[in-house]
């Protein structure tokens, strides 16, 4: 581990002891070949690097390695999105219409299950906060399990337009893209219900055409250049290949990792077609601490402001009613959602207080930021089972003890 030196109270040295020793055993143990934890309270940041990048153990486990971070992009996307509504360019309330007209006179199925021409008009139309609370009325559904799939789930995966899983990736670029979406209709009422995923598929073109530049280039300038977030970005230089790990999945009948033939170091050397705002994102453990840091400062990094305070506030608190929390599946956990990223609304069995926020992704990286601990905790691993194995749990139990 390396420590800086604190300007606050550090860390307890015996929490952040049990949080090493139970990471440490789980790559003993073949659950995953190794990761990188990340905790910070103030200037206090302990980085502990444990395994290494394949099975084979060749290259340890490095600081600066580059991971897929997949959803951790929506957070990032959601934040340059407040900033764009406090430069005026864009507006919570106004509909997507005007920007995204693919869009318009958006049609709702008129049950889940049914085909795709039996639908009724929409209430009202989608909004920007719909896109950033998931309330869009359209993403991945938490109905029992069913097949063959629904009509609107079919629909979407022979228009390849990836609307789940970040692989393989979609071929269409983005004009393209929401217009092939644009034949869909809604799954439910714009407002009705949080599902996950598209909302941030259609966010990330809407903030390209409100920027009137790629995503990448928007992100770039209202965030990687201003935290110096250097290694974050949709695609990386060849020579930084070697520092992506390898993507694993346990097989499910012998519990031994594989190698996934999906998403290899060398197809994030070049930009991709369609730079998705949901998942497709590169970046380090430092990088990332950069933009939890800005939220954590409430708007501010290194005494210049990047961000309101309303608008964090905005981005962290819950949006969600009730309802919306019972309806909305496992996949969302904690249960809460801000704009971009998940809120623990009320107690649970980590947190006495509520209010904590952050998100995973897919790929198997753990982010939550508790403000009442002053803390903000990473896992970075690329294999997907640390997110359904326990291995999320425990590393996010362990890390939040920690602090105490």
């Amino acid at each position: 581990m390396t420590r800086a030196t604190p300007a606050r109270p550090a860390l307890p040295a015996a929490g952040l002891e049990r949080l090493h020793d139970a990471m440490a055993e789980r790559v003993a143990a073949g659950l995953l070949p190794g990761l990188v934890t990340l905790l910070a309270r103030g200037d206090d940041v302990q980085v502990d690097t444990i395994g290494s990048y394949a099975v084979d153990g060749a290259v340890p486990m490095r600081r600066n390695t580059l991971f897929r971070i997949a959803s951790f992009t929506k957070p990032i996307l959601a934040t340059a999105t407040m900033q764009l509504v406090e430069a005026g360019t864009l507006d919570l309330a106004e509909p997507v219409d005007r920007l995204l007209p693919e869009l318009a006179n958006r049609q709702v199925l008129a049950r889940i299950d049914g085909p795709l021409d039996e639908t009724v008009p929409a209430d009202r139309p989608i909004t920007l906060e719909d896109l950033l609370t998931f309330r869009m009325g359209f993403g991945i559904l938490t109905e029992p399990a069913f097949n063959p799939p629904f009509p609107i789930v079919a629909a979407g995966e022979r228009r390849q337009l990836v609307l789940a899983q970040p692989d393989p990736r979609t071929p269409h670029p983005p004009d393209e893209w929401i217009r092939l979406f644009g034949t869909l209709p809604l799954m439910y009422q714009p407002g009705e219900r949080w599902q996950y995923n598209a909302g941030s598929l259609v966010l990330g073109v809407l903030v390209a055409r409100a920027a009137g530049a790629p995503l990448g280039d928007v992100l770039k300038s209202l965030l990687f250049d201003p935290l110096g977030m250097v290694d974050t970005g949709f695609w990386t230089a060849k020579t930084n290949a070697q520092r992506i790990p390898s993507y694993y999945l346990a097989n499910r009948e012998t519990g031994a990792l594989e190698l996934q033939p999906l998403s290899t170091p060398t197809e994030w050397t070049a930009p991709p077609v369609f730079p998705s705002g949901a998942s497709g994102l590169l970046s380090t453990a430092d990088d990332f601490l950069s933009f939890a840091r800005l939220l954590r400062n409430n708007g501010t990094h290194r005494g210049k402001r990047l961000l309101s305070a309303e608008s964090v506030r905005l981005l962290t608190t819950n949006h969600l009613t009730a309802q919306q929390i019972t309806t909305a599946g496992m996949l969302l956990e904690p249960k809460g959602w801000g704009y971009g990223m998940a809120v623990a609304a009320d107690p649970d069995e980590v947190s006495a207080v509520p209010g904590r926020y952050g998100w995973y992704g897919g790929y198997g990286t753990v982010w939550c930021t508790d403000p009442h601990r002053d803390l903000i905790a990473l896992a970075l691993t690329q294999t997907s089972d640390f997110l359904f194995d326990g291995g999320r749990a425990e590393f996010t139990t362990l890390a939040l003890r920690a602090a105490d």
